[in-house]
């Protein structure tokens, strides 16, 4: 069984970095290496709330709250300050993992609707605090962020870049440190998961009573998990700033995290690769849609309503199901 979920990661974070590789054939101009590169952030972003969501079992509709104060530290510590970038990125993933662990461990005791409401309350808490503190947010009129500084390379939008010999523009340099950032956040999820600690996740999110009658410490582990998804909103808030350049409250808003939480859910709670589907369907949809005018949000509601009813485990589990059973009865049907 280790043998097969090794080979099946291997081969999941292959074709990942292939379709990365391959994707910039198909880009015509910088909107869309825009878009693209936001996906690989906001994908990230998810696969972090995934451990908590789809392996721990543990609901948050405030973790975009996380993402603000991720990205609104870089962008004060690097704009205001004058800090290097990676340290402000650092330090403030450091500074969100205090802060998630001081909240986590007594919310995480709640169950249901009130752990809901409990995750809710803290996302709009953060929000409030982003709007109301002028001084260093600059409130609801938001704040210019600076550019990301990566081993000495000012990484910005507008700028070139050479790599290994050939001359990169700006908005393409940024994809590649998207994807190459998504490749890692994956790979470290994907080793967690099959971790003892992944091991203790599925048990929580199974039975907490069967876990602890085992001998699962389930209050440390789904603090412990908490931590890990908001460090994930955290960093890919700072990145998301800095590639921006600019940023308001509205990132650390309840939308923001209806976005995250909707992203799971569609792309299947429980899956690392599915839940990436699920964030590039949802940047991809008011793009595709855009034609419709003033029908494009009532049917961006119908798609998703109609994708959750009909595939109600999400779109990457969904598929992989339709496609193994096709696949044994076309094998039985030769055998």
């Amino acid at each position: 069984m280790m043998n097969r979920f090794m080979q099946s990661r291997l081969r999941g974070l292959i074709v990942l970095a292939l379709i990365l590789i391959i994707l910039p054939a198909f880009l015509a101009n910088s909107f869309h290496y825009e878009l693209v590169t936001q996906m690989a952030i906001l994908a990230a972003t998810v696969v972090g709330l995934n451990l908590l969501v789809g392996y721990a079992g543990q609901i948050s509709l405030g973790h975009a709250g996380f993402f603000g104060l991720g990205a609104y530290f870089s962008g004060i510590a690097t704009g205001t300050y004058g800090w290097p970038s990676v340290p402000a990125l650092l330090v403030g993933a450091i500074l969100v993992a205090i802060i998630a662990w001081v909240v986590g461990r007594p919310i995480l005791r709640l169950k249901g609707h009130y752990l809901s409401m409990a995750t809710l309350a803290v996302g709009f808490i953060i929000a409030i605090i982003l709007n109301n503190e002028r001084d260093f947010t600059g409130g609801p009129d938001g704040m210019p962020v600076p550019a990301l500084e990566v081993f000495g390379w000012e990484l910005s939008a507008f700028g070139q870049y050479s790599l290994f010999g050939l001359t990169i523009e700006g908005f393409q340099a940024w994809y590649i440190f998207a994807s190459v950032v998504l490749l890692v956040a994956v790979w470290f999820a994907l080793n967690l998961i099959e971790s003892p600690i992944g091991r203790a996740l599925r048990s929580v999110h199974g039975s907490e009573v069967a876990a602890s009658v085992v001998g699962v410490n389930t209050a440390k582990y789904k603090s412990l998990v908490f931590v890990i998804s908001a460090i994930y909103a955290s960093l890919m808030g700072g990145l998301y700033a800095h590639f921006q350049g600019f940023i308001t409250p509205a990132v650390a808003s309840f939308e923001f995290s209806i976005l995250f939480i909707t992203m799971v859910v569609l792309g299947g709670m429980g899956s690392t690769f599915g839940v990436i589907l699920g964030a590039v369907v949802l940047k991809l949809l008011p793009q595709v849609l855009a034609d419709f005018q003033e029908l494009e949000t009532v049917m961006f509601g119908l798609i998703l309503m109609l994708t959750m009813i009909f595939m109600p485990k999400g779109l990457l589990p969904t598929l992989t199901a339709i496609v193994s059973r096709r696949m044994r009865k076309k094998a039985g049907g030769e055998a």
